[in-house]
């Protein structure tokens, strides 16, 4: 018997009724669905479903296909689950603009047969992953993007920034994002940056309202490692990891490299990241084409 994860972070009685209709379809297929353990709480299911609550519960679970309901964000934190199990995910977009969620809540029907016999397309998407030793016990992996920005100060922070040792800059600003191609799309596009399709092995650099002009993002392999020091009148500044925030102090150097795990999300088959980016960006939206 196949198994498969289902996660939302949503609690709102259209998600339930719609959820239910789903597990209903998965069970006429013989699947055992095993269910986010909030999800039991918040919105009442039946008690006697089976949980899950971290990577371990996953791997003793044999879970074959993790299904994600929502928007982006949604596959985004799966991440914290997910980690390096290598089980794919498969993002059903219940949010709004969903880039990453391949499938619309009624196309997932349609293709439901094609997702379980596995006809459908692996999107391999880059981690990163910071390994510095002040770090603490912190999640310290990213799906979209590491950012340091101020932290309760309206002043400019400077963010010391050097690429396997060699000094690249000095950004003058709100802060910087460190993306991979997946969260080239998310922040960093808002900030300037660059698209990168998520095959190429490349990392972005996007400085947040820098002070200088004559800044620009910068994209570089993914294979080097950057070491990031910040200097602010406040003590401390702010480092995301993803939507994840901690608060760090302006004598911890933070260092950034590629993670040793890939995630691995479901597409149809006819859909490539450039078809997305003309449907979700609308590109192409002219009327001389």
């Amino acid at each position: 018997m196949m198994t498969v994860a289902i996660y939302t972070q949503k609690k709102d009685l259209d998600t339930f009724l719609y959820l239910s209709k789903f597990i209903t379809e998965m069970e006429r297929r013989n699947i055992r669905c095993i269910l986010y353990g909030e999800m039991i709480q918040t919105m009442k299911f039946s008690s006697e479903f089976e949980t899950f609550s971290n990577k371990q519960d996953l791997q003793e679970k044999k879970v074959e296909l993790f299904f994600t309901f929502g928007g982006d964000g949604t596959i985004v934190t799966s991440l914290l689950y997910v980690q390096n199990t290598n089980i794919p995910i498969v993002g059903v977009n219940t949010g709004r603009l969903g880039f990453l969620s391949s499938f619309t809540k009624e196309e997932v029907f349609l293709e439901l047969d094609d997702i379980l016999n596995g006809n459908t397309t692996i999107s391999e998407r880059t981690v990163m992953q910071i390994v510095s030793p002040k770090f603490g016990v912190f999640f310290p992996y990213a799906l979209n993007d590491v950012t340091i920005s101020r932290k309760e100060t309206t002043s400019m922070i400077t963010v010391e920034s050097y690429i396997n040792n060699e000094f690249l800059n000095v950004f003058w600003g709100d802060g910087v994002i460190i993306s991979t191609p997946t969260g080239s799309t998310a922040y960093a596009l808002s900030c300037g940056g660059p698209i990168i399709s998520p095959e190429s092995n490349n990392f972005g650099v996007t400085p947040i309202a820098p002070h200088n002009l004559n800044v620009r993002p910068l994209v570089v392999c993914d294979s080097v490692e950057f070491r990031l020091k910040v200097e602010s009148r406040h003590p401390q500044y702010t480092l995301s990891l993803d939507s994840r925030l901690i608060h760090m102090n302006t004598d911890v150097e933070i260092v950034i490299k590629k993670a040793d795990f890939k995630i691995s999300l479901v597409q149809p088959n006819n859909i490539n990241f450039y078809e997305t980016i003309r449907q979700k960006l609308l590109w192409g939206k002219d009327k001389r084409n």
